[in-house]
């Protein structure tokens, strides 16, 4: 008897440490390493050249190095992976299957390096602040229609997000019919991203972001020199300049023609952004909290891309 209830209890702790030893396993998926892609190829995958990714993998390895255990993911392929899905548009896209990781990780993944990259914000998204900056934003936009003393182009453009809940929801439909939020975006002659609020409702006008902006009492308390230029849906003042309703003279045509082509490169702006971020041209399929980060995110890495003189090109 002692010897068949020893034989038990030997097949029960067999059992017990096979089925620990199952549990302990885990099983990777082969991941092939994006980096043996020829230039072609990986640039029309991830929108960005390998030193760029590198380059913005440097920036945040700190940040996504940590954070939960268990995510068996190197920070390049953490990079990678966002990047993927912010330029495909989907967050359950083939990134996983991709890369070999769980769509449950990829959403993971791409809020912790939004995370990492909006934090960033205030090192790669700033007016110039010094004469020699503040001058040189100058010389560059004049050579574009010899308008002078313009040290920013403003305008807002809209990034859909989805359908919202609660008693507030209604203010973020636009007057398009979809829910969005409005991103009010100043940029420099060479299209990079000097300003950005990213925190109206997709019904609020662009007038009144303006006025509640932090760059306006700057301009107010005379902190800024120069000028902006915008369009006809903000008031004219002596720091932003819009076009002349209805102009009667070739003196107020011209000045519209140079004012135009000028404000342009801001539109020209938000044309590379999307371009380049699918997501920003057909929605944010995540919450409105994680949209604003994405959306901080992405005028990080696009500055980072005009840094780097790494163009988004014209074949995706």
């Amino acid at each position: 008897m002692d010897v068949m209830n020893n034989l038990i209890n030997i097949q029960l702790i067999a059992r017990i440490d096979a089925n620990r030893v199952r549990r302990r396993r885990k099983v990777y998926r082969r991941r092939k390493d994006p980096f043996t892609l020829d230039d072609i190829e990986f640039k029309k995958r991830y929108r960005f050249n390998k030193d760029t990714v590198r380059r913005i993998t440097h920036l945040v390895r700190h940040e996504i190095t940590r954070g939960p255990r268990g995510l068996a993911v190197s920070p390049e392929l953490q990079v990678l992976t966002a990047l993927r899905c912010w330029a495909r548009n989907e967050v359950q896209d083939d990134s996983g299957e991709l890369h070999g990781i769980s769509q449950a990780t990829v959403c993971r993944i791409c809020a912790r390096v939004a995370r990492a990259l909006a934090r960033l914000s205030d090192q790669f998204i700033a007016m110039p602040n010094t004469l020699q900056e503040q001058e040189q934003v100058m010389r560059e936009f004049r050579a574009i229609r010899n308008f002078p003393n313009v040290i920013g182009a403003i305008d807002c453009t809209h990034i859909k997000i989805k359908k919202t809940g609660g008693d507030m929801a209604q203010y973020y439909i636009n007057r398009k019919g979809y829910y969005s939020l409005n991103v009010q975006v100043v940029c420099d002659a060479r299209l990079r991203i000097t300003d950005i609020v990213a925190r109206w409702r997709g019904s609020t006008h662009d007038a009144r972001i303006f006025n509640e902006s932090s760059i306006k009492d700057r301009f107010e308390h005379n902190a800024m020199n120069g000028r902006l230029l915008g369009d006809s849906g903000y008031a004219c003042t002596p720091y932003l300049f819009t076009p002349v309703p209805n102009p009667r003279t070739p003196q107020e045509e011209r000045y519209n023609e140079a004012q135009i082509a000028t404000r342009n490169t801001v539109e020209r702006c938000f044309g590379v952004w999307k371009q380049r971020f699918r997501c920003l041209l057909h929605g944010l399929p995540i919450s409105l909290q994680n949209g604003k980060v994405v959306i901080m995110a992405l005028a990080v890495l696009h500055n980072i891309a005009i840094d780097m003189a790494d163009h988004v090109g014209k074949c995706y």
